[in-house]
């Protein structure tokens, strides 16, 4: 499982024309599922991304977490964090989860988020999405478990 979280002062995505979420200050996490991840996996990584000292406390020193300044978390599909490009030009993809089993992971993953009391948003599974985001610093961080 691979996650890209980017601190942002906001984001949204927008699908067909119409926006279908958008958050203020917060993470943008952008979340891969490999074949044959686990849902322990999940939970370790969800917590992990909500633990993350990357916000600056009074002294301008990143110390505090998403939960610590009330922050937003828009969490969006994205099984192209799974594309192997060592071998010619074009990407293979073989190491992505099946879409099925995939999108489970990802509503697990919207779940497990607000229900650690973070206000928490989703893009749409599988859709030709377009984010828009103010990545905040910039902080972004590549975590895999």
């Amino acid at each position: 499982m691979k996650a890209v979280v980017q601190r942002v002062q906001h984001a949204s995505v927008v699908v067909d024309g119409t926006e279908v979420s958008s958050i203020q200050r917060g993470f943008l996490t952008l979340l891969g599922v490999a074949k044959g991840d686990t849902e322990e996996q999940l939970q370790k990584l969800i917590q992990k991304i909500l633990a993350l000292r990357i916000f600056p406390d009074e002294s301008g020193k990143m110390n505090l977490s998403l939960k610590d300044v009330g922050g937003e978390h828009l969490i969006v599909s994205q099984f192209t964090l799974l594309g192997d490009a060592s071998k010619g030009n074009r990407p293979s993809f073989i190491n992505a989860e099946a879409p099925d089993i995939a999108k489970a992971f990802y509503e697990k993953a919207l779940k497990l988020s607000e229900s650690q009391g973070v206000p928490t948003q989703g893009g749409v599974f599988g859709a030709d999405m377009k984010v828009s985001l103010l990545n905040d610093g910039p902080v972004t961080l590549i975590l895999e478990v």
